[in-house]
């Protein structure tokens, strides 16, 4: 019994280290294919904004890191500091946020000018606590970039700072329509005049682990945990079948003879034969004639 408890625990500890390499494994087949996703978005052909994006659309997951081009003016004076963004190991610094008119967009009432929508735009990132960023461009100019999903509603913008990419919010702020998701520029035409550092493309969320290899982990974890399972069962069922131990009794039976055992029962053999005496000796009966 012994030799199959110890079987079960070390079937059990194998179990587990299988499942944690195909854990290992999932990270690993998992952060390949996210790089070989990131050089096929990279290099891969943009379509126009409008075959993808309506303004007051929203952004679904499979638009989400879509390379796309699109055409329009920037207005300079809506840019924005999204603080609190991290890029390259750097954690403190801050996204360049510019409002594009897109061309044709979003028109206006019948009768009205056909301003267009707005789009927000991640020109880049800087570094530290930057205050002033150069303008972009003006005129028209071509976009090439992936779309993002917009974000939920921060703190309040101040002073041309916000911590956010919230389409409600910069609405508000820039009071026209805008766009439920953003733009990552991947390159400007003309160029930025701002040197900012260009993002990586987005990601969608759950990407980065191989399923395969997380379900062979699950089973090889499942059958670690019945091999415990059954190995407890075996101690308990063990403990409660345990034979008494000598010595153990409740003090209850018949006291130890002279010789190691208990006492026959039945007469005391004194006693009987002094009944069989008495018996013996029968009365003398004397007559008187």
């Amino acid at each position: 019994m012994l030799g199959l408890l110890v079987l079960l625990l070390a079937a059990a500890a194998v179990c587990g280290r299988l499942g944690a390499w195909q854990l290992e494994r999932a990270e690993v087949r998992g952060g390949a294919a996210e790089e070989r996703r990131a050089v096929e978005i990279a290099e891969s052909r943009p379509v126009p904004l409008e075959d993808v994006l309506v303004p007051g659309a929203s952004v679904t997951g499979e638009m989400v890191a879509r390379k796309v081009v699109v055409t329009g003016t920037w207005e300079a004076a809506g840019t924005l500091l999204v603080d609190g963004r991290a890029h390259d190991g750097v954690t403190e610094g801050a996204l360049v946020l510019t409002p594009l008119r897109v061309d044709g967009a979003g028109a206006a009432a019948e009768g009205a000018a056909d301003a267009g929508a707005l789009l927000p735009v991640v020109r880049g990132w800087t570094p530290g606590t930057t205050t002033t960023v150069p303008d972009p461009p003006t005129g028209t100019v071509t976009v090439v970039g992936w779309l993002q999903g917009g974000e939920e509603a921060g703190a309040p913008v101040v002073d041309g700072r916000t911590d956010a990419i919230s389409p409600a919010q910069l609405a508000s702020v820039w009071g026209s329509p805008v766009y439920t998701g953003y733009l990552v520029v991947q390159s400007v035409e003309p160029g930025d005049p701002a040197d900012l550092e260009l993002l990586d493309p987005p990601t969608r969320s759950g990407t980065g682990l191989n399923v395969q290899n997380l379900a062979y982990a699950a089973q090889w974890w499942i059958f670690g945990l019945f091999a415990v399972g059954l190995w407890w069962r075996l101690v308990r069922d063990e403990a409660a079948g345990r034979p008494p131990i000598p010595g153990e009794g409740d003090g209850d039976g018949p006291p130890p003879s002279d010789e190691g055992g208990p006492h026959p029962a039945g007469p005391d053999p004194g006693t009987a034969a002094q009944r069989d005496v008495a018996g013996d000796a029968a009365p003398v009966t004397t007559t008187t004639r």
